[in-house]
């Protein structure tokens, strides 16, 4: 590990970490009702009162520098599937550094590319992170599916030399050995009630609806399940077909096809996140029945806005998606300075409907505050 010194801070960065450590081996602070019934705690029940709020605010807020001083670069270490068609990962790396530039903190990265379906490559690069752990001050791990990949986070948390953040998921599992030092995402499940609610009042009751799904897994139990829970018990929605299209673009291709041949009283197709939403449009297009059923889309990247400018989309829950990278800048500038006992466990990003009602000026305001840092319009990939 290439040891970062900050001037008069030494006793207090040893002191905050192990706070942090202790106020995370005491988990469950509070306890919501249905806890028995997870193998995971929900955001409320693992941040300390007011934790959350302050670091959302910091994250909005102009950057305040850095006060320490470093005798190298900070090494960063990102196992990701970055080599998916969400833009979501390349969006979160580039706020994390524009993040860290603003903040005057001098870093190297290495990152480890993989595609979501990915399983095993990601536990090989863990392993790899593992061995090499004194080449990392921070690695962050965005994992293929939580639960499948449960134990490199654990290894990886156990790993001596470096913090472990974690992207893409706010549900801590009780059964790790040690939590990561901080979680950072955007609700899934708050999204997809957002989105519930959002649907109900644009379409009403009694519709028909069909699903392409992710991989089985917290993720998309949220985005889709909850969804689906929701339209169906307060807007009398049925579910004909659920497809499980594993997050990639073939898969909402393939399940948008199969809906439209074998159910067209589907008047509405769910894609429970970006790829599947582009596959899902592609194979609409090929058909002509684009303007036939109401498509959605999950995160609000730019390629589903371009998508709704094009009247391809018509919805999706969109996070202000720069929130994720900026928040974890900030939580390397606070355990630098000795603060990192401030953090919440899990920090969570804004989440709004963008959908093909809104005015250009209104879309523009909400992708120029999401993409504050990455920038504005569809990355080059």
């Amino acid at each position: 590990m290439r040891f970062l010194m900050t001037t008069g801070l030494v006793t207090s960065l040893v002191l905050g970490g192990a706070a942090f450590a202790d106020g995370h081996a005491k988990l469950p602070l509070k306890e919501l009702p249905d806890i028995a019934e997870r193998d995971y705690w929900v955001p409320d029940e693992v941040n300390a009162e007011g934790k959350l709020e302050a670091l959302q605010a910091v994250v909005g807020s102009e950057a305040v520098k850095f006060t320490g001083t470093q005798d190298a670069p900070v090494q960063i270490g990102l196992i990701y599937p970055s080599a998916d068609t969400s833009d979501f990962w390349a969006r979160a790396y580039l706020a994390l550094t524009k993040r860290l530039d603003e903040l005057g903190i001098t870093y190297e990265t290495t990152e480890f590319a993989s595609r979501q379906i990915e399983h095993s490559l990601q536990s090989t690069y863990a392993n790899q992170v593992a061995q090499d752990a004194d080449l990392y001050d921070y690695v962050i791990f965005g994992p293929s599916e939580l639960a499948i990949q449960a134990d490199n986070i654990d290894k990886l948390a156990n790993t001596e030399g470096f913090s472990t953040y974690v992207w893409a998921f706010h549900t801590p599992l009780k059964d790790l050995s040690k939590q990561p030092d901080a979680w950072f995402d955007f609700s899934s499940a708050a999204g997809a009630l957002t989105m519930c609610d959002y649907m109900l009042g644009r379409l009403g009751n009694d519709v028909t609806m069909a699903m392409n799904r992710g991989i089985p897994g917290i993720t998309d139990n949220q985005r889709s399940g909850d969804f689906k829970a929701c339209v169906e018990e307060k807007g009398n929605w049925t579910t004909v077909y659920e497809h499980y299209g594993e997050y990639q673009r073939e898969g909402g291709f393939e399940g948008t096809s199969l809906i439209l041949q074998a159910y067209p009283e589907a008047t509405i197709i769910h894609n429970a996140n970006t790829a599947m939403a582009m596959g899902s449009v592609e194979a609409q297009l090929a058909v002509g029945k684009e303007k036939e059923v109401f498509s959605t889309g999950w995160g609000g990247t730019g390629l589903e806005l371009e998508a709704i400018r094009r009247g391809e989309l018509d919805a999706t829950p969109m996070r202000m998606g720069d929130d994720v990278g900026a928040a974890t800048a900030e939580a390397i500038k606070y355990d630098l300075e000795g603060r990192a006992d401030e953090l919440p466990l899990v920090f969570l990003g804004r989440i709004t409907v963008a959908h093909d009602e809104m005015s250009a000026e209104e879309i523009d305001a909400l992708e120029q505050e999401a993409f504050r840092f990455s920038g504005v319009g569809a990355l080059e990939r």
